[in-house]
This record gives structure tokens, C-alpha cells and sequence, in this order.
């Protein structure tokens, strides 16, 4: 019986979640089962089992690991004395990178939550609620303080997650522009367009 490959300092969970993740991207939740993980992994569909209870689980644990990893970063930001404008361009940088290094991951945590189950999906959902209300106060700070245009603070919000989240077609192609070229023409694009 094949043995499931781990990462260097990940579990065989982790190791299930990664390639579920990868799965979950390509196909979609609903259109994935157990056996079609079970083989990516290179495992027995029954010897998953022993690490993980359910799809549905490894899709919360993608969805959860994904919104804790934001919501911890923003906290981080939080604390730093940094003007609202460097705080945006902390948390920016901190979107564009989860989505170039986790893309998998992220991509299902923006596109399959709603196949999360209750109390998941209400829980998730309030995660997120509170997150992009948190990120508009920041942006109120720096309306308040003059170094931020007095636009609605949600519709900032929406145009830098939709920003980032418009990385999926890029990670498609990758081609014409290179990883570093791309972080600093977008987070000064989505920078300039909202700072006085």
C-alpha cells in the first residue's frame, strides 16, 4: 500500500487537504469525491479515512485555514503604527501573495464556501462579513486623516478584493509579466486610484 507524500513539516492531513484543494479547483466540489482524492493522493479511498472524516471536511478546513490566514494578518496590521495607507498596502501585498502561493487553496475558498454546511457556512460568512468591515475601517481612518479619498469605504473594499481576486486569469496564463513586476503595478494601481 502507497504511502501519502508530506510536505516538510506538514501532516498527512495537510498532505490530504493540499491535494483535495487542487481537486476541489479543478472539478469543483460537488463534482469531486473520496476515490478521485484517495488516487491524487496515492492512497486507498479507505485509508483517507484514517485522516480525514469527510469531503466536507477538508473543504472547512481549506475555507476556515484560508479566512484565519486573513483575518491573522489583519490583526498583525492592526497593531502596526502605520497610517491607514500603509496598512492597505500590507494587507494588498498579503492578498496577492495568498493567491500566488496558496492559488489552490484561496480559489476554492472564494468560489466553493457555499457548499459549506451549517453552522459552517454561517459561521464563514461572518468571518468574512466582519473581515471586510474591519478593512473598511481602516479606509474610514484614512478618509478621517486626509491620506485616502472620500470614496465609500465598501465600495474600496470591493475593489481591492475583486483587484486581487482577478489574479485566477493571470495564474491561467502567467505569461508577458513576471511575479515581482505584477505585486508592484498592482498594489500601486489600487494605491494610486484611492490615495490623495
Amino acid at each position: 500500500m502507497a504511502k501519502i507524500k508530506v510536505a516538510k513539516n506538514g501532516t498527512k492531513r495537510d498532505a490530504i487537504t493540499q491535494k483535495g484543494a487542487g481537486l476541489f479547483r479543478k472539478k469543483g466540489f460537488a463534482a469531486s469525491s473520496m476515490r478521485e482524492l484517495a488516487d491524487s493522493v496515492g492512497v486507498e479511498a479507505s485509508s483517507l479515512y484514517n485522516h480525514i472524516g469527510s469531503k466536507s471536511e477538508i473543504l472547512r478546513s481549506i475555507c476556515f485555514t484560508v479566512a484565519n490566514r486573513f483575518t491573522s494578518q489583519l490583526n498583525e496590521v492592526e497593531q502596526v503604527s502605520q497610517d491607514a495607507v500603509g496598512k492597505l498596502e500590507n494587507l494588498i501585498r498579503f492578498h496577492i501573495q495568498m493567491m500566488l502561493e496558496n492559488f489552490d487553496e484561496v480559489y476554492v475558498a472564494n468560489h466553493e464556501w457555499k457548499q459549506l454546511e451549517e453552522p459552517y457556512l454561517s459561521n464563514f460568512l461572518s468571518q468574512r462579513k466582519a473581515y471586510e468591515n474591519r478593512l473598511a475601517d481602516i479606509i474610514r481612518d484614512g478618509i478621517s486623516k486626509g491620506s485616502i479619498k472620500d470614496i465609500n469605504p465598501h465600495v474600496v473594499v470591493l475593489i481591492i478584493l475583486s483587484a486581487v481576486r482577478g489574479l485566477e486569469f493571470w495564474q491561467r496564463n502567467k505569461k508577458n509579466i513576471s511575479e515581482s513586476e505584477l505585486v508592484e503595478q498592482m498594489v500601486s494601481h489600487l494605491l494610486n486610484g484611492i490615495t490623495k
